[in-house]
């Protein structure tokens, strides 16, 4: 394959393993604190993308869709955290079964609302253009992504390293009965938890529609891959997440060209290669016996 060719896919992957970054961040953390097993955080992505449309559609500035949906997205998953799963703590079958009917629920209101055709959202015209890399023209948009990606994650290490809130928040995935003995309103940090989860979930999903398109049914294989990086980077690290993102999005991108027969294989290869080396991920706490 051409240099040039190669460096274009490679910048596709990344900038579908930013996407899948900014979904699996959510998840990974809801499922380190909260012990929740969210199985529609792939609904909440494609909820997401189709609420972005919506504001798109009636000629709200995409500018101001990204931030109108983040809100909508957010509140939604306090509505979900505070109504249906704070009941289910410590029940984890309880929570698949609710999680899982959660998806049903958002699909068939999807359907409902935005129909069953695939739809998108137009790229924005500031970014509408391409830059060249050889004689091959990258669209500036995919290379958006990828900064916001990256802009997403030097926060995130600063609001880990630098501030209380990232202070609670390991001290949650640590030891989360040790919030509640150091008089932290554990509820709160929880209901916050979840509508960070959701409010990323909603911002990949809408980030991502100009790029993948938005049908009902996308959520499931969106699910699949952040579920892999979340065993591939480990539970509770927004650091794992990053790296599992970009392997994932590097493999399921070249894959699909090289090995298009089995580019999904080769992806739960190396999860389980990541977990034989190290079962609790790259990043994972080793938990002891």
């Amino acid at each position: 394959m051409d240099i040039t060719i190669l460096s274009v896919q490679l910048l596709t992957g990344l900038a579908y393993g930013m996407l899948l970054f900014m979904m699996a961040t959510g998840l990974t953390i809801i499922f380190g604190l909260l012990n929740v097993v969210n199985l529609a955080h792939g609904a909440l992505f494609m909820v997401g993308g189709y609420i972005a449309l919506t504001f798109v559609k009636n000629y709200t500035n995409f500018w101001i869709a990204l931030i109108l949906t983040v809100a909508v997205m957010a509140i939604l998953g306090i509505i979900i955290e505070r109504f249906l799963l704070n009941r289910m703590y410590g029940k984890e079958f309880e929570q698949v079964l609710l999680t899982f009917g959660l998806i049903f629920v958002l699909s068939d209101a999807a359907k409902w609302i935005w129909g069953s055709s695939p739809q998108a959202i137009p790229i924005p015209p500031a970014l509408n253009g391409s830059i060249r890399i050889g004689d091959i023209a990258f669209p500036e948009y995919r290379l958006f992504v990828v900064i916001v990606g990256c802009v997403f994650a030097l926060i995130l290490w600063y609001l880990e390293a630098r501030t209380r809130i990232g202070a609670i928040v390991r001290a949650g995935v640590d030891d989360r009965e040790m919030l509640g003995a150091l008089g932290i309103n554990f509820k709160l940090v929880f209901s916050c938890v979840f509508a960070f989860g959701a409010a990323m979930a909603g911002l990949s999903g809408a980030l991502g529609a100009p790029i993948l398109g938005l049908y009902v049914g996308m959520d499931g294989h969106i699910l699949i891959l952040s579920l892999v990086i979340v065993v591939i980077g480990g539970l509770g690290t927004w650091k794992g997440a990053f790296v599992g993102a970009i392997l994932v999005g590097m493999i399921d991108t070249l894959g699909r060209i090289w090995f298009p027969q089995i580019s999904m294989a080769i992806i739960f290869a190396l999860m389980v290669i990541v977990l034989l080396i190290k079962p609790s991920g790259l990043f994972g706490k080793e938990v002891k016996a």
